[in-house]
């Protein structure tokens, strides 16, 4: 299933029911488990079971497996398996207290940058 796809479907879901700041961060450099990790606030337990619900619909629908669902029994948190995507529905004192941005919000390392021959020569010759 191509990433991209599986994404839209993903923030699509969580707009049809209007998840509040819904952030996708890129983790394949942090992590070999998956590509990708979405966060979404929901403003209820019953709001929360609907996004994980809408989601897991959405994702079907285009015909991506669903891996798994946890915590839909008491929706304060709800973990969303889709694979190479994980998606948390929190509500916002559990996403405050869990602050899982901080964990996954890790910009990829730049690559260092090669330095020319004139470069090279001048920082040995000091």
């Amino acid at each position: 299933m191509d990433i991209r796809k599986l994404n839209k479907a993903v923030r699509t879901a969580l707009e049809d029911i209007k998840a509040r700041d819904i952030q996708v961060y890129d983790v394949k450099h942090l992590t070999s488990l998956f590509d990708r990790v979405v966060i979404a606030t929901a403003d209820s337990v019953r709001q929360s079971k609907s996004l994980a619900r809408n989601v897991h619909d959405k994702v079907r629908a285009i015909g991506a497996p669903v891996y798994g669902v946890e915590g839909d029994d008491t929706g304060e948190w709800v973990l969303v398996d889709l694979g190479d995507v994980v998606v948390h529905i929190m509500l916002p004192a559990v996403r405050a207290y869990y602050n899982l941005e901080e964990l996954w919000n890790h910009p990829k390392p730049k690559a260092p940058r090669k330095r020319s021959a004139r470069t090279a020569a001048a920082a040995k010759s000091r």
